[in-house]
C-alpha cells in the first residue's frame, strides 16, 4: 500500500519531551518570572521553537532560542531514542522501503540533537523547519520532500505524535499515523492509523 513513510523526530522518533520543557519551563521563568507546567506548555511540542516563543509573547526570539537550546543539551542525557525504533527502521530499509523526516527542527538543530543517535543512514530525504518559507503545520514541508523525493503522494504516510503533524499531512494529500508511543493521546486528532507500537509500522507496510 505505502512505499515511501515520512517521519517526525521529536516524539516519533526520539524522547526529548522532559529535556524540550524542562529547558522551556526554565526560559520561561527568565523571561516571564512565570511557573508553567508541562501541560501548559505542551503546545510547544511539534512546532518551531520561534513559533512557540511568540505564541509566549517573547520577543527576544533569536537570543532565547539560543538559551533554550543550551538548557536543553544541559538535559540531553534524558532524550533517547524510542524502544524498538532503531530495528524498524533497519527492517524498513530491508524491505526496500524508502524515508525521509520532516521536522520542526532547524537544520542546526537537527545536526546537534539527531545524528548523533546514528540514525541518519536510513533516511534519503529531510526537510527542516528553515527549508522551507513555511514550517508545520503549513504542508510545504512534506509537500517539498515530496517534490525532492520523486514520491508518489498516494503511496506516501506520515508518522507523527501531534495534531500539527495531522494537519501537514492531511493538507499535503497524504496519510497520517499518530505515533501514540509518543503522543500519549489521540484528543482532537483524526488519524488514518493509531499505532501504539513501533512494531505496527511494519505491519501498516506489509511486513
Amino acid at each position: 500500500m505505502y512505499n515511501y513513510i515520512i517521519f517526525d523526530i521529536d516524539g516519533t522518533i526520539l524522547d526529548t519531551k522532559f529535556a524540550d520543557l524542562t529547558a522551556l519551563q526554565r526560559l520561561v521563568y527568565e523571561e516571564l518570572k512565570k511557573h508553567m507546567s508541562f501541560e501548559e506548555l505542551r503546545f510547544a511540542l511539534g512546532i518551531p521553537g520561534e513559533v512557540t516563543l511568540k505564541k509566549l509573547g517573547i520577543s527576544n526570539i533569536s537570543d532565547c532560542i539560543a538559551r533554550w537550546n543550551m538548557y536543553m543539551h544541559e538535559n540531553f542525557h534524558h532524550v533517547k531514542v524510542f524502544d524498538n525504533i532503531e530495528g524498524i527502521l533497519a527492517d524498513l530499509n530491508k524491505m526496500g522501503i524508502l524515508m525521509g523526516i520532516v521536522t520542526s527542527k532547524t537544520r542546526e538543530e537537527f545536526l546537534h540533537d539527531f545524528t548523533p543517535f546514528g540514525l541518519v543512514q536510513y533516511f534519503q530525504v529531510i526537510v527542516c523547519s528553515d527549508d522551507t518559507e513555511k514550517p508545520k503545520p503549513n504542508p510545504e514541508p512534506i509537500l517539498k520532500l515530496i517534490e525532492l523525493a520523486g514520491v508518489d503522494k498516494s503511496k506516501t504516510i506520515y508518522v507523527g505524535d501531534t495534531a500539527y503533524d495531522m494537519e501537514c499531512a492531511y493538507s499535503a494529500g497524504v496519510d497520517f499515523a499518530l505515533a501514540f508511543w509518543g503522543a500519549k493521546s489521540s484528543a482532537g486528532i483524526n488519524a488514518n492509523y493509531i499505532l501504539e507500537d513501533p512494531k505496527q509500522i511494519l505491519e501498516l507496510l506489509g511486513g
